[in-house]
């Protein structure tokens, strides 16, 4: 996916167990065909009239709180995708997105923006940034840059009485080695200079591209449950196309699947006849996927009879889990109950570590490792209001590194598992806990003489 980055300044659907296998293809066959004849919108044929070359791929990234949400929305106000005004976060469509005012989960919806008498179909990424509470800023700049990607430096909330422009322009200058020039300043909460910013969009992001006549090859981006469709699968196509009806082959477990509906976000899901290349939309199949965990956030799909001819894509870097807790559910007997919600949530946050553990006071449970006490909470605050789950969690504890007299390593993820002082003089020749390599950046005059 060609992306360009932002920064700112400031139970799966089928038929009834008892239908026989005749009535069961029978239904799918129908619903195909019913989705197949279905008349498209006028959205439809607007996007079926660009061609590739008038794709533009493209996210937002920035630390928490520097307006990244408010710019999407301001985005989609300009280009008709949603009416102006009254419009607050709409992409953070989560409870607690909501309530904490910070984007828990990437969202995504496409736009169409009509520039010069064409129009271009425009695809938005509104990203998190709290991964860790670093300066996120810099570190996607640096992921970004590492990937020969497009950047456009923006400065938000230049409406602010404190806002330092030149300040922030000279600190882009020695920090990105990028022209301040080139920067756009706006603010997303009034509007001022945004309207700048989709011009530049459509002349510097360039165009995904694809092989012409190769078979369907696509990428599982991200993926969600939903209690009526099942696990829905958000994916970017790079070359072919999916409609209603193609069966589906997935390259990391070779299960087959039949595509029941495809669709783009627009900002909500916007049924559509066909996915092409280019294009980010979002798929379920029917039957649904039986197995939440068999969708791999970054598996490959093709056509059943083309998995010879397609490469799969390289896997993504797992994330690291570096805080640890152990959850229990406050009555046992809810405990299915708990891991089908545990599961659900981990569908779409797969930098969550779950591993089943039990203790003889709480009983059966599991040990879970996230990327900070951040991420621990809001993953709580979802189960709690999501599920109406009742859990206890422990205090988070690090893992350590224990390094043995023989060479041999073993990560300690469980204080429980951690060795006695005993064992420790006699076997261990080093114990090791995370640390932080940090630079820290303030101005001259906290420094001190």
């Amino acid at each position: 996916m060609r992306r360009c980055l932002l920064f700112s300044a400031r139970n799966a659907l089928s038929l009834s167990r008892s239908s026989s296998r005749h009535s069961l293809q029978y239904g799918f066959h129908t619903t195909a065909q019913r989705l197949a004849k279905r008349v498209p919108s006028e959205v439809e044929k607007r996007i079926a009239n660009i061609p590739i070359e008038r794709f533009r791929n493209f996210c937002i990234v920035a630390h928490v709180d520097h307006g990244k949400s408010t710019l999407s929305d301001r985005l989609l106000e300009l280009t008709g995708t949603i009416e102006k005004g009254g419009n607050k976060q709409i992409l953070d469509k989560l409870d607690v997105e909501r309530e904490r005012g910070i984007t828990v989960k990437a969202q995504t919806c496409s736009m169409i923006y009509n520039y010069k008498g064409e129009d271009y179909l425009l695809h938005l990424v509104d990203t998190p940034g709290h991964v860790d509470f670093r300066a996120e800023t810099v570190a996607n700049f640096y992921l970004a840059f590492a990937q020969n990607l497009e950047l456009i430096p923006v400065l938000n909330k230049i409406d602010l009485p404190s806002a330092d422009k030149e300040r922030t322009l000279t600190q882009l200058r020695d920090t990105f080695e990028i022209d301040p020039t080139n920067a756009i300043c706006l603010s997303a909460k009034t509007g001022l200079n945004v309207e700048q910013l989709l011009p530049t969009i459509v002349e510097q992001v360039p165009a995904p591209t694809t092989s012409d006549g190769a078979p369907l090859k696509l990428l599982l981006v991200d993926s969600w449950y939903d209690n009526y469709k099942g696990v829905i699968l958000l994916v970017r196509i790079f070359d072919g196309a999916v409609r209603a009806g193609d069966r589906l082959v997935s390259l990391a477990t070779s299960q087959e699947y039949i595509v029941g509906e495809v669709g783009i976000q627009y900002p909500l899901e916007t049924p559509q006849t066909v996915l092409r290349a280019g294009q980010v939309g979002y798929m379920y199949f029917n039957p649904g996927m039986k197995r939440s965990k068999d969708a791999k956030i970054g598996d490959t799909y093709t056509t059943v009879g083309n998995a010879k001819k397609v490469q799969m894509f390289p896997g993504f870097e797992e994330p690291q889990s570096m805080v640890f807790v152990a959850a229990f559910p406050t009555d046992q007997g809810d405990y299915t109950h708990l891991e089908d919600s545990i599961n659900q949530v981990t569908l779409n946050d797969r930098s969550v570590l779950v591993m089943k553990e039990s203790s003889e006071a709480l009983g059966a449970g599991w040990r879970l490792g996230f990327l900070g006490t951040l991420h621990c909470s809001v993953f709580e605050d979802r189960l709690r209001q999501e599920h109406g789950a009742s859990i206890i969690i422990t205090p988070p504890s690090v893992p350590f590194k224990i390094i043995r007299r023989d060479g041999t390593e073993e990560i300690i993820r469980n204080p429980n598992d951690f060795p006695e002082t005993s064992f420790i003089h006699q076997h261990i020749a080093d114990v090791q806990e995370p640390i932080i390599t940090a630079t820290i950046a303030l101005p001259e005059e906290y420094l001190g003489k």
